[in-house]
């Protein structure tokens, strides 16, 4: 029997998944990428749980000099094969790592303490350098009060440059800094009010790090969005970004078709590729086809040990997506109706902002359209220059994005149920008020988000919905009733005196809702659904037959036999 290499999931360390054997997807092409673009400082958006921090990982562990040789790791990697040049640069740099994705706090005072932990650890980290004669007395004495904690708050502002120095002091060469989801703190302090107080520290800290630092090498930043407009990046004239739109390094985070190809091939999973593309597929960087990494190996681990193991929306599941709740709860009835496009299949055309704010992210603005695609929540298919904007046509890229955008507009959905109630509906049916119940549902169609509303069953389930839930009475889908199933049966639980029974048919437009009512009502009289009702003992059945079309309408007859 074949051995498989173990699958990393949520391993972010590089040299623990080489030391361990563990399965890895080669993108040590990126170090051949920095090395030719030279570039002082790169910045590098992509969604969350495609590859940042292990890429950073990567790199730390190709570029740093240290006491231990880490040359072994890369062998048999392509950056192995690319050449002296390359190679020249293997263990040559001191190299100041961080990571801010910890700064998640709910004020200022908890956020920069996490930051001075941050650099705390750091520092420890380079401990070792404090026995080099050549730092000098000054940056020593910071140096010592950061890894001890009693450095004032004005210190950290410069702290990343200090052990700069310090660092280059000791190995006279130059720094490479990396650092990994700059952005968190600034997501964060958005929605928790102190915006303005963490962009003051985000900036002066990378004006000191990145800007006016003659130590440094090269940097590498990583986040969700660009940010630029908040004067994050202030005067710093060597930074290139590389967005999701951008060709360049496009192939480095996430799995290419070939890469996930060969991942089936090396777990004998070819028999499941065409459901890993409909699932996982669908994201487009530059112009390279990328599929989600964290979905695919988390699939694969799934279905290694059980074949018969569905598909499953492993990334949408590895955070709140407050984002998509808000567009659903706070959105527009314009946005809602984009909702309903994307969700029903169709592309929207939006201006995209390489640049946007975490200030204009207004949920009822065109730059939420932006966030969404930077994020992964959609994909463009298309792009093209109108005047100063670069315009795109966007989708939801796979079926995985597809139920985040369904589950919360399903519990948003229930939510203004349990708020607004449906008594008035649901009297309207039991007293055989046919006109009371097409305007009850109607309203509630005009209130609603649909998505393939195409389908029978899709207003099967939403009409059910509506009226489950009620003291008294028992809904039931699909039951089995005279010669056939009815969609939808209600049936009074103690004095049986009515049932009902409702039959739902999909009008091709608005001009056929009354035939499809007709429909419905003939397929109850010839399935016989009333009669099992009526040995039953009811008094009185009504009958409903219930249409509805794609321009969110109900038509609603009725017929009752007592």
């Amino acid at each position: 029997m074949k051995e498989f290499k173990p699958i990393p999931i949520g391993v972010e360390d590089f040299k623990v998944i080489i030391d361990k054997g563990s399965y890895y997807v080669d993108k040590t092409d990126m170090i051949r990428e920095l090395l030719d673009g030279g570039a002082t400082v790169n910045l590098f958006t992509r969604p969350r749980r495609f590859g940042k921090t292990l890429n950073l990982s990567m790199l730390q562990r190709f570029f740093e000099k240290t006491d231990e040789d880490n040359a072994y790791l890369f062998n048999d990697l392509n950056i192995s094969q690319a050449g002296e040049k390359y190679i020249q640069h293997q263990g040559q740099y001191p190299v100041i790592s961080l990571s801010l994705k910890s700064m998640k706090q709910p004020d200022y005072s908890k956020s920069f303490g996490t930051f001075k932990d941050i650099m705390k650890r750091e520092f420890w980290r380079h401990r070792n350098i404090l026995s080099s004669d050549d730092i000098i007395p000054e940056d020593r004495e910071i140096f010592t009060k950061i890894t001890h904690g009693t450095a004032e708050d004005d210190t950290y502002i410069t702290a990343i440059r200090t052990l700069s120095d310090c660092l280059y002091a000791a190995y006279q060469k130059k720094v490479i800094i990396l650092i990994d989801e700059y952005d968190v703190p600034l997501e964060t302090s958005h929605f928790r009010g102190f915006y303005d107080e963490i962009v003051n520290l985000i900036r002066s800290v990378f004006e000191n790090a990145l800007k006016t630092n003659p130590y440094l090498e090269f940097g590498v930043l990583t986040g969700c969005l660009r940010i630029s407009k908040e004067s994050i990046f202030t005067g710093l004239n060597n930074l290139n970004v590389y967005t999701v739109i951008n060709n360049d390094f496009s192939h480095c985070f996430g799995f290419t078709q070939q890469e996930v190809e060969k991942i089936a091939d090396d777990f004998g999973m070819q028999d499941k590729l065409s459901e890993m593309k409909q699932w996982y597929d669908g994201y487009l960087f530059g112009q390279t086809e990328i599929y989600n990494p964290w979905s695919i190996l988390k699939y694969v681990q799934s279905a290694r040990s059980n074949e018969t193991c569905p598909s499953q929306p492993y990334w949408s599941n590895t955070s709140s997506n407050d984002i998509i709740h808000e567009l659903v709860v706070n959105g527009d009835e314009e946005m809602h109706s984009q909702i309903e496009a994307l969700m029903n299949g169709e592309s929207l055309k939006k201006p995209i902002y390489e640049d946007i704010t975490y200030r204009n992210i207004n949920i009822n603005t065109d730059y939420i359209w932006s966030f969404l695609l930077f994020t992964g929540y959609l994909k463009p298919i298309s792009m093209h220059l109108e005047g100063d904007l670069i315009y795109a046509k966007m989708v939801i890229p796979n079926r995985e994005v597809g139920t985040v955008y369904k589950r919360t507009i399903m519990q948003w959905f229930d939510e203004k149920i349990r708020t607004n109630g449906t008594d008035d509906l649901f009297k309207a049916v039991i007293n055989g008020d046919a006109k009371g119940f097409e305007n009850e549902v109607n309203n509630w169609l005009a209130a609603s988000i649909s998505y393939q509303d195409n389908y029978e069953s899709f207003y099967h389930g939403f009409l059910a919905g509506l009226l489950l839930g009620k003291r008294g009475y028992r809904v039931e889908s699909n039951r089995e009733n005279g010669k056939g199933r009815t969609d939808i049966t209600i049936c009074e639980f103690q004095r049986r005196t009515v049932a009902v029974v409702i039959e739902v048919k999909i009008a091709k437009d608005f001009g056929d809702l009354d035939a499809a009512c007709d429909r419905a009502m003939k397929q109850i009289a010839d399935k016989n659904y009333a009669e099992n009702l009526k040995q039953q003992y009811y008094k009185k059945v009504l009958k409903y037959g219930a249409a509805f079309c794609s321009e969110k309408v109900c038509r609603v007859k009725l017929e009752v036999e007592e």
